[in-house]
């Protein structure tokens, strides 16, 4: 096993264990935050087991339903209590979300994680050459502005060719998947509408 594939399986043990503990704190059982996610029991108990590796949006759906921020269940840094009604995020500060779960090439840089209770959740995501292993199906809605390059866009069956200034926005419960095209990565900001907290 190589530095970074061994590194990749310790950071899944850790956020696996995370969520169990999360989950554990809060005094929910695998039945409940199986119903307040929407996700099978059975799989929320292989992620928990570390024999399923959830992708980014499934993290930021099992989060949430533990009134956590998805980069906090990542890096394991604590959320404040203290209420932000504005927050800013410099380049220089964006916070990359390295996750095991992500396919190959994608690399997403949070630009919201400062804002705690935030309903959305905005990400610059430079997309692989290659299509992720499985779509993505998830709550809520998504929109996707284009930054610079060209990408192949499947959503429920149906190719889309999207470029730099393209803005397009959709249900997130299709199926939906995408790579680069051309001689460099694309690159966009996507923001996800996350479900509201009770």
């Amino acid at each position: 096993m190589d530095t970074v594939e061994h590194e990749s399986k310790r950071l899944e043990e850790l956020i696996a264990k995370r969520i169990q503990e999360l989950r554990l704190a809060r005094g929910l059982t695998l039945e409940k935050l199986s119903f307040v996610t929407g996700l099978a029991k059975s799989y929320l108990s292989q992620i928990e087991n570390c024999k399923k590796n959830p992708p980014i949006n499934t993290l930021t759906k099992i989060a949430y339903a533990l009134s956590e921020n998805v980069v906090n269940l990542i890096t394991r840094e604590s959320s404040s209590t203290e209420k932000v009604r504005f927050s800013l995020v410099r380049p220089s500060e964006r916070r990359a979300i390295i996750h095991p779960g992500t396919a190959r090439g994608y690399n997403y840089e949070s630009v919201t994680y400062k804002k705690p209770d935030r309903v959305m959740d905005g990400y610059i995501l430079t997309a692989g050459f290659e299509f992720p292993n499985e779509p993505f199906i998830h709550e809520g809605q998504e929109l996707v502005y284009m930054l610079e390059g060209k990408q192949e866009f499947i959503y429920n069956g149906k190719k889309y060719i999207v470029e730099a200034g393209d803005c397009f926005y959709f249900d997130s419960d299709r199926p939906h998947y995408s790579r680069s095209l051309g001689n460099r990565p694309a690159r966009f900001l996507v923001v996800f509408c996350n479900p509201r907290r009770n």
